[in-house]
């Protein structure tokens, strides 16, 4: 079990990755289709809340599927299975070791996996040498420092500011979704194109009040509760006052904006 992943590894964080998947499975994926035959590679796959999305999106490609925590392939592949595909194979790996052939792969897609890597570009580059000549690579990140909400008060900011704070603290970057065009440029992918998914909620859209403010980003920050109490970066009084307040986000007046960028480019 890895302990330099900020979100932890409980059945909790399982289901939020599903419930976040599936929330945002059409602004994300829908452009993300890769034809018959193709060998595709999915670096970071995590508990396959993802990988169900590309599967069911190219039911002909054939897709790899990697990840270093064993847990995490188990949870994936079961996940799978259970949702009958057959085009997912799935690998315990390292993304800066990867045990497969120069040139082994069409397309490489990586989904929330960057703001998590000390060394984003040098992991860019070690999935540039398994893709082949004029391939692909998709990559989506998020970006913490795009989250604005209404009623906001003072707690309810510190309170997401913690959730960044404790990235910050694996020497990660959750503001990494703005850097997503010159880290592909910097690891020497060429044409690249960069499109910012913008999640904006209110009351008028029930299925995105809960399935993103409640079950994806509320979920995410009180996730991180014993980390920001033990860092000290709020009291267990304001820390409850935080939470609570975030909830009023998503009441009948309340407001949440958060931007996701996706990057497409090629070798």
């Amino acid at each position: 079990m890895r302990d330099d992943y900020v979100h932890g590894y409980s059945k909790e964080e399982a289901n939020r990755l599903l419930d976040q998947a599936n929330t945002l499975a059409n602004l994300m994926h829908e452009d993300t289709k890769y034809p018959a035959g193709s060998k595709v590679l999915e670096a970071g796959c995590g508990v396959g809340a993802q990988t169900i999305m590309l599967a069911k999106n190219s039911p002909k490609a054939q897709i790899t599927s990697i990840d270093i925590s064993e847990d995490s392939i188990k949870h994936a592949k079961d996940l799978i299975d259970k949702n009958g595909f057959l085009n997912v194979e799935f690998q315990t790996a390292d993304l800066f070791n990867l045990p497969f052939e120069d040139e082994s792969f069409d397309h490489i897609f990586v989904c929330f996996v960057l703001e998590h890597l000390q060394d984003p570009v040098a992991a860019l580059k070690h999935l540039k040498r398994v893709l082949k000549k004029d391939g692909s690579i998709t990559v989506i990140e998020g970006d913490h420092g795009s989250c604005y909400f209404y009623p906001e008060s003072k707690e309810a900011i510190k309170a997401w500011e913690c959730l960044i704070e404790c990235q910050k603290s694996f020497d990660c970057n959750p503001m990494i979704g703005r850097e997503v065009y010159p880290l592909l440029q910097n690891s020497g992918f060429k044409n690249i194109k960069v499109q910012p998914k913008i999640v904006y909620v209110d009351s008028s859209k029930p299925d995105l009040v809960e399935g993103f403010n409640k079950k994806t980003i509320i979920a995410m920050v009180e996730g991180v509760k014993d980390q920001s109490l033990d860092l000290g970066l709020m009291d267990s009084e304001s820390w409850s006052k935080g939470i609570n307040d975030l909830y009023k986000t998503t009441e009948s007046d309340g407001v949440f904006f958060y931007n996701f960028f996706k990057g497409v480019a090629t070798k």
